[in-house]
């Protein structure tokens, strides 16, 4: 019989245990995760200097001394706690690297580094719904392209929101962890923010 993969909760009971196996296995399933959420937002004018895979593997280093006071207080639900480890890294390239403001579809707000322009495409794309149409690829990429505009217009809570739902694929109680709401909060936010873009695109926008 195969042994089933402890999952994360099993994994952290085994770490409070004092377990360092179970610890390297934990960190290890998500640095793919926190690699992608880095490499998405990290400016561009960074990646000749810094690699996303440096930025992760010093969050992790992090997060192995901190473990034993997190499984005893558990703040956060495990993802949101770790993403948050690389986040503050994240946020600490930015104000040491970046001189000089750069506008892209996302402007900086406080702690938030500025959406790159290439995520903000990938982004747009996630929201415009896809058409089986071979006519309509042209309208559609017309329509994509003024997506990523109209981010931009949006508050930054709510754009927000939709990064992490549709580039970082963050579960709804993962975003409420992240960003301090209910999980109702986190749905009525991100239907106000999909409303206010099918007001701008009508049916343009996926569900």
């Amino acid at each position: 019989m195969v042994q089933e993969e402890p999952d994360t909760d099993q994994l952290l009971v085994r770490v409070a245990e004092g377990d360092a196996a179970a610890r390297d296995r934990l960190l290890a399933r998500h640095r793919a995760r926190l690699r992608k959420m880095v490499a998405l937002r990290l400016d561009r004018r960074l990646w000749a200097r810094v690699d996303p895979s440096d930025v992760v593997q010093e969050a992790l280093t992090d997060a192995a001394q901190k473990l034993p006071k997190y499984v005893q207080e558990r703040p956060l639900p495990f993802y949101p706690w770790l993403r948050q480890l690389a986040w503050e890294r994240l946020i600490q390239l930015h104000r040491w690297h970046i001189r000089t403001a750069k506008r892209t579809v996302t402007r900086e707000d406080q702690d938030i580094p500025a959406l790159p322009d290439d995520s903000a495409l990938v982004l747009a794309d996630s929201l415009v719904a896809r058409s089986s149409s071979p006519s309509s690829g042209l309208r559609r990429s017309e329509r994509r392209k003024l997506a990523q505009k109209l981010l931009a217009q949006l508050s930054p809570p709510e754009r927000e929101v939709l990064v992490l739902r549709y580039l970082e694929h963050l579960s709804t109680r993962e975003i409420g962890a992240v960003l301090g709401l209910t999980e109702a909060g986190v749905k009525s936010r991100h239907l106000r923010a999909l409303r206010q873009l099918r007001d701008l695109l009508g049916d343009e926008v996926g569900e």
